[in-house]
């Protein structure tokens, strides 16, 4: 379940991309399959250990082009283990809503970026996001949970002060937001309640055969109930030399 639209953020084989705060690493994943270098980067070393597994996998399968590269790196956001205008793109995704300081987070996006180079933030959508705080406590009060709401209009004037220039914005999960209403309802760690399962494997149903009504359907529920907002971003080109990259996401979108 991708987040990034690839038909906007396009990943040319051999280029270098940084998947900050992977996670499970759906998105390292898809890097992987479109011939990037990639390099998955999270704090959890027990999640970092599932990712390599599975690039180990895709390699045996060959589900990857010959050339592409794929690794594994444990650190924390605010101190990335990276020269200054390393990668050619960046992915940060359902990261940022975490970290406490997210300025400092994101000036190291900044940092590491090329100049020229495009990134794109995900994060929980605001109005989803407020049911999901207001039926729960739980929800957000966890360790590691989310720490703040966001904005589209917040998370673009963050970006901006810093530099970046906003390309454009979507929205995605339409209908994973019900199921996250329900999950805090009924109890978020409540995996058996009859509700949750049953939306749940209509979810898995849905990933799985992606049938043509359920499409349309979040389709028209993205702009409205989106579970997540994807802005994608890019650091100028020096003046002297302007980037055809910057036009690349204006044209996207």
């Amino acid at each position: 379940m991708l987040t990034v639209d690839f038909q906007r953020f396009r990943v040319a084989p051999g280029e270098r991309v940084l998947d900050m705060g992977c996670g499970a690493g759906r998105h390292a994943f898809e890097l992987y399959r479109r011939g990037a270098d990639v390099v998955a980067f999270d704090l959890d070393p027990g999640e970092l250990d599932g990712v390599e597994k599975m690039f180990g996998a895709m390699r045996l399968e060959g589900e990857v082009p010959a050339g592409a590269s794929a690794t594994t790196v444990q650190g924390d956001a605010l101190d990335l283990p990276f020269p200054d205008d390393h990668f050619d793109k960046i992915i940060a995704s359902e990261v940022l809503e975490h970290i406490p300081d997210d300025m400092r987070a994101m000036r190291e996006l900044l940092r590491v970026l090329k100049p020229g180079g495009h990134l794109a933030v995900t994060v929980p959508s605001w109005l989803p996001e407020r049911l999901c705080w207001a039926l729960s406590e739980d929800y957000h009060t966890a360790p590691g949970g989310h720490v703040r709401i966001y904005t589209r209009a917040e998370l673009e004037a963050k970006l901006k002060s810093l530099g970046f220039r906003v390309g454009g914005h979507h929205h995605a999960h339409g209908l994973h937001a019900p199921y996250w209403w329900i999950k805090c309802a009924v109890g978020v760690n409540n995996d058996k309640h009859p509700l949750a399962k049953a939306y749940h494997q209509v979810l898995v149903w849905d990933i799985m055969k992606r049938p043509l009504a359920t499409r349309l359907a979040e389709r028209a529920l993205n702009p409205l109930i989106g579970k997540s907002v994807v802005v994608y971003v890019t650091k100028p080109a020096t003046p002297e030399r302007p980037a055809e990259a910057d036009r690349e996401i204006a044209d996207a979108v």
